[in-house]
């Protein structure tokens, strides 16, 4: 009984290199595929998706920035209180 829970190899060495690179082949095949169906931006969008980032980016460090010194001269305040 012991026995049936190894596993039996299909084929020797040979087959096992031809089902490795044929796994290999197969992956590189569905990877086409799959950039095939891929809809990629036109430069335009491209363009405004990254004007949209950089703005919205300098704004949260314009916001980082203020509640920074905002928090910095009250922390100054109470430390200099005591």
């Amino acid at each position: 009984m012991a026995d049936n829970t190894k596993k039996k190899s299909k084929g020797g060495f040979v087959a096992g290199v031809k089902r490795f690179f044929g796994s290999i082949a197969k992956f590189f095949r569905d990877t086409v595929s799959e950039m095939k169906k891929v809809v990629w931006p036109s430069k335009k969008q491209v363009r405004n998706n990254t004007i949209i980032v950089a703005v919205v980016t300098i704004v949260a460090a314009v916001v980082i920035m203020i509640l920074d010194a905002v928090f910095g001269f009250g922390l100054n305040l109470l430390l200099q209180g005591l």
